[in-house]
């Protein structure tokens, strides 16, 4: 649908938006805040906040829920660079990037990602308040690609799908491969 066209108006009009609200006065206060999203949905980010996850996850006895987010997340991780190989999207060049990058644009990794460890933490934690959380931080983390100008919002949303759509398979079979139901 990208690469024929028919997400044009909208993923130009989202980002021309994103481009007039972040050269605005307002636009200087959220930047910061966009800025550090990025930062922490980033590889370096996520690795940080993997390592402590699964930390804590050794410490308090569930090994297999540490191994099944680990292999989860590599895995997952392996997809999007194959997809980004695969569909070789060039980077939008609507406005100036705020970010520096140096893969292909589509599907986000950020928000792919993201949607799977955010989205792998509130299901191993299963209360509602983490899924909430997760939700707000994967939103603001995709949304600050766009932001940012590194991203047309449909490159974020197929990095939503990727995400959830691994995450789901993860949650049905790796389990079941292990002898759960």
């Amino acid at each position: 649908m990208q690469r024929a066209g028919w997400l044009d108006e909208l993923n130009v009009g989202l980002m021309e938006l994103a481009g007039r609200t972040r050269d605005g006065t307002i636009g200087q206060n959220i930047t910061p805040l966009m800025r550090l999203a990025s930062a922490l949905g980033g590889t370096a980010g996520r690795l940080l906040l993997l390592t402590l996850s699964l930390g804590y996850l050794l410490w308090a006895g569930r090994r297999r829920c540490a191994l099944w987010l680990m292999a989860m997340m590599a895995a997952g991780t392996g997809l999007n660079l194959i997809l980004k190989q695969i569909f070789a999207a060039p980077r939008p060049d609507l406005l100036p990037h705020l970010d520096i990058v140096h893969t292909y644009s589509f599907p986000s990794g950020h928000a792919a990602g993201n949607m799977m460890f955010f989205g792998a933490l509130a299901l191993l934690a299963a209360r509602r308040s983490v899924y909430w959380g997760a939700a707000m931080l994967i939103a603001l983390i995709g949304i600050s690609r766009v932001w940012l100008g590194v991203h047309w919002p449909s490159d974020v949303t197929a990095g939503w799908i990727e995400g959830v759509g691994w995450l789901a398979f993860c949650a049905i079979w790796l389990p079941a491969r292990g002898g759960e139901q």
